[in-house]
């Protein structure tokens, strides 16, 4: 199993200091939010990407791809009845293929409910037709960079549209494109009255990526989920991406969400 890490969980630490962190605890893969280079990914010089590049691999990880993708972003959105604005969505997506590739990435993580959610007058199924659209544009961008983009279904907490591991299904499927497919993240599924071994299995054919977290918002084992049955479901259908650790209450502190993060998974993975 291979284990990545979001930088963001690093939060203001220098990129060489987070890295060299970050291999020291022993993931081999790392996963950037964009807004901890710039706010627009357009922004981002060629340079720059080159430098971050740099600094992932000259601390022994290999910069798997991109998520939080349109956070902090403005005038964007996949599900608005606003043909302009979905248009310059899927140019937006486009421009970020673009990043991930020029940092030695192959995926992105679609979540960003602050800009998917459901706008007044706007039903789900028009929404998923809307968000289908943005996509199928950016698709020869993706394949054009060698970049798969994820979706990824998040609980109510978060929004209101794509709340199952079902309905992120559905809307890969109606994108209809190789690169295009589902991701899933453990908080997301905890709020769906399932165990979550079996939506793994269930959609093992499209899955891409996978975040682990808890319920919580904080890192594996630093909650009530069991990741051993978790783990064992991946193994048994085959994945063979990266697990990626994703946090968002930093309150037991950086060092502690990355150290004790992956000491569990590969404790949980032992056991198998």
């Amino acid at each position: 199993m291979k284990f990545a890490i979001c930088n963001e969980t690093f939060q203001d630490w220098p990129f060489d200091r987070a890295f060299e962190f970050a291999r020291q605890c022993g993931y081999t893969g790392l996963e950037i939010a964009p807004f901890t280079i710039d706010k627009s990914a357009y922004n981002i010089s060629a340079a720059r990407r080159a430098e971050v590049r740099r600094q992932a691999e000259a601390a022994g990880l290999q910069v798997i791809g991109l998520h939080w993708l349109l956070a902090f972003t403005e005038g964007y959105y996949l599900t608005t009845p606003d043909a302009d604005v979905r248009r310059r969505t899927s140019e937006y997506l486009a421009e970020l293929a673009r990043l991930c590739r020029d940092l030695g990435g192959h995926l992105m993580v679609l979540g960003s409910p602050k800009q998917r959610n459901l706008l007044p007058g706007v039903t789900h199924d028009q929404a998923v037709e809307y968000a289908a659209g943005v996509l199928q544009a950016a698709c020869p961008a993706l394949e054009q960079c060698g970049v798969t983009l994820a979706v990824e279904p998040l609980g109510p907490a978060e929004g209101d549209f794509l709340l199952t591991a079902d309905a992120g299904a559905e809307l890969v499927r109606r994108v209809s494109s190789p690169q295009v497919r589902l991701h899933l993240d453990v908080k997301a599924m905890s709020s769906e009255g399932e165990p979550i071994e079996a939506i793994i299995r269930r959609h093992a054919g499209m899955l891409e990526h996978f975040h682990a977290n808890d319920a919580n918002q904080r890192g594996p084992g630093m909650g009530q989920v069991d990741f051993v049955p978790i783990l064992r479901a991946l193994r048994d259908t085959g994945y063979d991406g990266w697990v990626s650790v994703e946090v968002f209450d930093y309150t037991p502190g950086v060092e502690t969400l990355a150290r004790d993060s992956i000491e569990y998974l590969k404790r949980c993975w032992e056991h198998l």
